[in-house]
């Protein structure tokens, strides 16, 4: 019997960890509010500052980039550290810095530049946040037949807020207009923080081992090694990278294509999202079945390949409003539905084949390689879109999927039946 079919007996165990319930409930919340951000972040530079392909891109490039900076020492920090402190501090620097935007924009005081500066902050504190608690949940979740029930229960309000925070956003934006409605990020993280601070999980302080003293290159050198060495995590961190690349860059384009080339007003930008984003929530929601009715390898190419569909989709989008919604509807459903199954798998690999002591070195590493992928798309479509054009440089990020597909489909993940066995 595998862990996965162990698990599914005992899965409601899961909903009597009232440590991982405030958790789940606090990042819950915190993922609506940075929905809202997600649209009317843009949308404030658009609307504000008329703001072209160039500066969305210059946005996105410097929400992702700290990840290229930071993560790596950040996950030294973490494994020396008690995680849950820092997850706090990420959270209250989020949650004053975003509250800036709207403030600013009340006084008349907003601008492009400290928009693009505050955007950095917000994404450095993210980068703190995110290594922390990939590497926390085995603390609270500490059976291993579990992780695949609690990461889907994570990717599955992941998706329901990406469902409903743009249509959420755009509405706001259209009553507050785009500066106001990030008030509600900002509220968002204040919730979270209480979330925290509630839990009673004893976290104990990590140990340097064989009391040896710690020293910062050697430390990162082993998180980086133990990455490049895995025959999983190396094959994980280079096509999430890809991933990241082509949706980031999809993604930027997507707003000015929807919003010029096809004349969408901020409430169906946003609307389109949300309701593909469905696909996402009902991904996650099932993974666990699908899993075990396919395996690992088979769920990873499935879903993997049907993300990239998705966004190949994309730029078919045209002519009539209705039809030009349908289509986007249909490939964002595909990408969310995709990418929420295929997180659910890789979150759970990457998690049982790692140690405990490393969790926040792998983790790192891995956002380092991932978000690279995720900066430097989001800057390709801001080059490619200026110099060609939306729709051009849309149909090569589309031309980029295809070749993902077959790369995907050669991966050994691809044939794995079952999880492997958990490190030591």
């Amino acid at each position: 019997m595998t862990g996965l079919d162990r698990a599914a007996p005992r899965r409601s165990a899961l909903w009597r960890n009232t440590d991982f319930l405030k958790f789940w409930f606090g990042e819950t919340v915190s993922l609506f509010g940075s929905q809202v951000t997600t649209l009317a972040l843009p949308l404030t530079a658009v609307t504000a500052f008329a703001a072209g392909p160039s500066q969305l891109g210059l946005l996105g490039f410097v929400t992702w980039f700290p990840y290229v900076l930071f993560a790596l020492p950040f996950g030294v920090w973490v494994d020396r550290s008690r995680h849950r402190p820092m997850m706090i501090a990420s959270n209250v620097i989020r949650m004053v810095l975003i509250g800036l935007v709207p403030l600013l924009a009340a006084l008349g005081r907003l601008e492009f530049v400290p928009l693009v500066l505050i955007t950095a902050a917000v994404g450095t504190a993210s980068v703190l946040f995110d290594v922390g608690w990939m590497s926390y949940v085995p603390t609270l979740v500490r059976d291993r037949d579990f992780l695949v029930d609690a990461n889907g229960k994570l990717g599955a309000t992941s998706a329901a807020a990406t469902a409903a925070g743009p249509g959420l956003g755009g509405v706001l934006v259209t009553a507050l207009t785009a500066p106001i409605a990030m008030a509600v990020d900002a509220v968002s993280y204040l919730a979270s923080v209480v979330s925290l601070l509630l839990i009673k999980t004893r976290e104990p302080k990590p140990e340097p081992k064989d009391g040896a003293p710690r020293r910062l290159l050697s430390e990162l050198g082993e998180g980086l090694r133990w990455v490049v060495g895995n025959r999983y995590l190396w094959q994980i961190a280079l096509f999430g990278g890809l991933c990241n690349f082509l949706s980031n860059a999809t993604n930027t384009l997507y707003l000015l294509y929807a919003l010029h080339d096809n004349g969408l007003p901020p409430g169906l930008i946003g609307l389109v999202l949300s309701i593909g984003a469905v696909g996402g929530v009902i991904g996650a929601s099932v993974s666990g079945k699908v899993l075990r009715r396919l395996g690992v390898g088979r769920t990873y190419a499935v879903f993997m390949s049907t993300t990239f569909l998705g966004l190949l989709l994309v730029p078919v989008a045209g002519g009539p409003r209705p039809v030009a919604l349908g289509v986007f509807f249909v490939a964002y459903f595909l990408a969310y539905l995709g990418v929420s199954v295929a997180n659910v798998v890789v979150s759970s690999l990457r998690q049982i084949v790692t140690p405990h002591a490393l969790l926040g070195r792998m983790n790192a590493a891995m956002r380092t390689l991932l978000y690279a992928g995720a900066a430097l798309g989001t800057a390709a479509a801001g080059l490619l879109g200026e110099q060609l054009g939306v729709r051009t440089a849309l149909w090569l990020f589309a031309a980029g999927s295809v070749a993902m597909i077959v790369a995907v489909a050669l991966s050994s993940i691809t044939r794995l039946r079952e999880m492997p066995a958990a490190a030591a």
